[in-house]
């Protein structure tokens, strides 16, 4: 069986096809179809499945390369992973498998690497207040990031506000050089990481610059009304539960609110309850409030993190029986 996608705007092409067709040599392997560029268009040979989900695929990369995306090969194996996250009933239409654009100058598109993370998106665009929970390297905070940008180049929220709360280890913050961004800059280091990946230096600077994009401790929370924002609140495993409630409540109107946390690495001094295993207890009887939680599965770092995961859950498990 073979099929044809047209294509009117050979612009492009290049972008589509790769260096000396490399992409399409790439799709060819992972989807086990033949693809040949002609004249009138892209030719797909293949079983009938096989050619659905490659066309799909290659009309997303023909529609995303009219926007300036540039594929490099880990972004075409990670929208690949995602496309095979459908099944093999064919591919899902919906935004939440097809990723995250995030239009700003680098024209990145970010992808749930797994079915967890694709929960995770469908549940940030689906709710007003959504909880994280995992383990380090399953993509709380960077998806959490993602689509923060995404909201806000999309105008559907006017600012970001990223905080999380500083547990000092033998110095005070106020005594620490410069203003809050950089007193906060190492606490708020995996936020900064995430978005300068995504964003040009220059806009965030501006974007700080004008408060479009705020950092703050949690203790700055108290006392005010979030409207019009996305806001990010990282590693929630160390707010107490006064903490936690204080930030919940300070949410406004057209808002949303992503608390991230990893509940097995509390820094909370002197034996505290952790806030944020409380926070879970306490409000998992809200319908509108979402909870996710991620597991080892979800690691999407050095496949040893997952292994180390696990031997950590085994010797808990050991220990408390």
């Amino acid at each position: 069986m073979e099929k044809l996608i047209k294509i009117d705007d050979y612009s492009r092409v290049r972008d589509i096809c790769g260096i000396e067709d490399k992409n399409l040599r790439f799709i060819e392997k992972e989807l086990k179809v033949t693809i040949a560029l002609r004249a009138d268009g892209i030719l797909v040979k293949g079983e009938s499945k096989r050619i659905e989900k490659a066309l799909h695929f290659i009309t997303k990369m023909m529609d995303l390369a009219r926007e300036g995306m540039v594929f490099s090969q880990t972004e075409l194996s990670q929208y690949l992973n995602a496309v095979h996250l459908s099944g093999d009933e064919g591919v899902r239409q919906d935004e939440d498998s097809q990723g995250i654009r995030v239009f700003s100058t680098r024209k990145r598109l970010v992808l749930p690497k797994t079915q967890g993370q694709q929960d995770y998106i469908k549940a940030i665009r689906k709710h007003d207040v959504i909880f994280s929970i995992g383990p380090a390297g399953t993509g709380k905070t960077y998806l959490a990031m993602a689509l923060a940008v995404n909201f806000l180049m999309r105008k559907n929220v006017g600012r970001i506000i990223l905080t999380r709360p500083a547990i000092e280890a033998g110095e005070s913050l106020g005594f620490l050089p410069g203003d809050m961004a950089e007193k906060m800059g190492p606490y708020l280091r995996p936020l900064y990481d995430a978005l300068y990946d995504m964003m040009e230096a220059e806009m965030i600077e501006e974007f700080i610059e004008t408060g479009v994009i705020e950092v703050a401790p949690l203790a700055y929370m108290r006392g005010r009304t979030l409207n019009n924002a996305f806001v990010i609140l990282d590693e929630a495993q160390n707010c107490t539960t006064e903490q936690l409630k204080m930030f919940i409540t300070r949410l406004g109107f057209d808002s949303k609110a992503v608390i991230t946390g990893d509940i097995t690495q509390s820094d909370l001094p002197g034996g505290k309850p952790v806030g944020l295993l409380e926070g879970v207890e306490i409000l998992k009887a809200i319908e509108d409030i979402k909870f996710v939680y991620l597991g080892r599965n979800d690691v999407v770092r050095n496949p040893l993190i997952q292994k180390i995961i696990q031997a950590y859950e085994n010797f808990y498990r050991e220990k408390a029986n």
